[in-house]
């Protein structure tokens, strides 16, 4: 069972129950924060009905070239579902998913093509995995982060995309969750580098750290990095982004509506891929495995699971 509720209801909700919610808004977004249990109660009753779906992951592999550390892995991934079909609407039913997430999934087979490119593999391996059933719950990356083909504790990082860009180039990247982990420091000197800029993420209060499949590796101690769209379009007005990005959510957001428009412009998006490359590969041929920064809630897993397959 999962709710929303509106902000006028939820600041109801809070005064039926004798509390300020502008005042404890305030309190939440101190470290010190403890929990306030409101004392209200919900009941629901619904009814189910209940279908099999039998469906698959799909990986591919570069074998690292380095006999010490091929056995170490990069992991990219993007979720190829989406919503299927609902044959209780009128015309179109088909839900394409063409940016969420048929793009990611270009963008991690770009990625294979230009692992595969290079002059030589990598010192470490590095997996390509489209993902099953993100749309309901994340459950194909949790299925993999439970079930791995590949040692988990070996697995040096998780770098995900979900929905590139399709509106053309931008002097900002967006990171998802910023500050969690050193893929960051990597991410920013390759943006560096590339004239381009970090910003955090634009739309916190969404969640979107703990929403896409990223977050099942994280759950298991796995560093993850996810990046969106940037806001700072080149040659467009000040507006255009935040137009753009509400539009989508607005307007296509899991409707039968997400497919490929006439506007689209891929080169930012490619940018994008750019740097995903470019950070993993410095994790693929690097001296070292990323680590969670101090105060990111799964940096205690990832300890824990180190010490235990006797890695420092």
């Amino acid at each position: 069972m999962e709710g929303w509720m509106t902000l006028d209801k939820a600041k109801e909700l809070f005064a039926a129950a004798g509390r300020d919610f502008d005042q404890l808004k305030r309190a939440a977004v101190r470290r010190d924060f403890q929990p306030v249990p409101l004392g209200g109660k919900a009941s629901f009753r619904f009814r189910n009905t209940l279908r099999e779906v039998a469906s698959q992951n799909v990986i591919a592999k570069l074998e690292g070239a380095d006999p010490r550390l091929k056995d170490e892995y990069v992991i990219y991934t993007a979720h190829w579902d989406h919503l299927g079909r609902d044959p209780t609407l009128k015309g179109d039913q088909i839900f394409n998913g063409a940016r969420d997430n048929a793009s990611g999934t270009a963008v991690v087979l770009e990625l294979a093509e230009a692992f595969r490119k290079l002059p030589a593999p990598p010192r470490r391996t590095v997996l390509f995995l489209l993902v099953t059933a993100e749309e309901k719950g994340l459950l194909g990356a949790r299925f993999y982060s439970r079930n791995p083909l590949y040692p988990i504790a070996r697995t040096l990082a998780d770098l995900n995309t979900d929905s590139a860009n399709t509106w053309g180039r931008t002097q900002d990247v967006n990171v998802i969750g910023s500050g969690q982990s050193t893929l960051e420091d990597l991410l920013l000197e390759a943006a560096t580098a590339a004239g381009r800029v970090l910003t955090a993420d634009s739309e916190p209060e969404k969640g979107r750290y703990y929403r896409s499949d990223h977050f099942e590796f994280a759950k298991v101690g796995v560093p993850g990095l996810y990046l969106q769209s940037g806001t700072r379009f080149i040659g467009k007005p000040e507006e255009f982004g935040p137009q753009k990005i509400g539009g989508y959510t607005a307007n296509d957001y899991h409707k039968v509506t997400d497919e490929i428009k006439p506007d689209w412009d891929l080169s930012g998006a490619a940018e994008d891929a750019r740097l995903l490359f470019e950070v993993g590969l410095s994790v693929a041929n690097g001296g070292r495995y990323p680590e969670w920064k101090p105060g990111s809630e799964f940096k205690a897993r990832r300890e824990e699971m180190l010490k235990k397959a006797g890695i420092k």
